[in-house]
C-alpha cells in the first residue's frame, strides 16, 4: 500500500472510532418535548410508542450504515487521491460522502437575505437557501454596506466553516444554527 493510501485508511478508522464512541443513545420523544408540545401534537400513548420505535430503528440503522460504509469510503478516497489528472477537475462524490465532517464537504453558494455592513462574533447571516450561520470568530466593518451579496460558505479542517462575502476580504468563522 502506498503511504498516502495507508494514511487515509488509518485516518478513516480513527475517525470511525470517535464516531462510535460519540454516538448518543436514542432519547424518547416524551423526553425531548414539553408536556404542552406533546399535547399540541395530540398522539395517543400507542402512537407515541410506535413513533419512538420507528425513530430508534432509523437511528440504529443509520449508525450501522455509516459503520459499514466507512472502510469502503476510506478506500475510495485513497484511490481517488492517486495521480492527479487536473487540479481543477471535478470529482464525483461517492454514495457515502459526507460521513466525516470536513473531509467530503462542498462549499455552499447562496445569497444573503439581508444587507451586510460588517460582522462580529454573534452576528447571524440568513441565506436565501434557508440556512442560518452565526459568526464564531472574526470581525469586519465595511466602508459601505453590501446589498444582499452573494456569499460562499467554505468548509475547513475538522468541521470548521468560513463565510466569505468577497474573496478579497477576510472570512468569518461561522457555524450553522438552523
Amino acid at each position: 500500500m502506498r503511504p498516502f493510501k495507508l494514511a487515509s485508511v488509518l485516518l478513516a478508522l480513527f475517525l470511525l472510532s470517535f464516531a462510535a464512541q460519540a454516538r448518543k443513545p436514542y432519547v424518547e420523544i416524551e423526553r425531548r418535548l414539553t408536556p404542552q408540545q406533546l399535547q399540541e401534537v395530540g398522539l395517543s400513548e400507542e402512537q407515541l410508542a410506535k413513533l419512538n420505535r420507528m425513530l430508534r430503528d432509523a437511528d440504529e440503522g443509520a449508525a450501522r450504515t455509516a459503520a459499514a460504509a466507512a472502510p469502503a469510503d476510506a478506500q475510495a478516497n485513497a484511490e481517488d487521491a492517486g495521480p492527479q489528472v487536473g487540479a481543477g477537475a471535478p470529482r464525483e462524490r461517492s454514495p457515502g460522502a459526507g460521513q466525516f465532517i470536513g473531509l467530503n464537504d462542498e462549499p455552499i453558494k447562496s445569497r444573503l437575505k439581508h444587507d451586510v455592513s460588517g460582522w462580529e462574533p454573534g452576528t447571524v447571516f440568513e441565506l436565501e437557501n434557508g440556512q442560518q450561520w452565526k459568526v464564531l470568530k472574526g470581525r469586519m466593518s465595511l466602508k459601505k454596506p453590501m446589498l444582499k451579496p452573494e456569499i460562499v460558505v467554505v468548509p475547513g479542517v475538522a468541521g470548521r466553516w468560513f463565510l466569505q462575502v468577497d474573496e478579497d476580504m477576510p472570512k468569518a468563522r461561522v457555524y450553522r444554527i438552523d
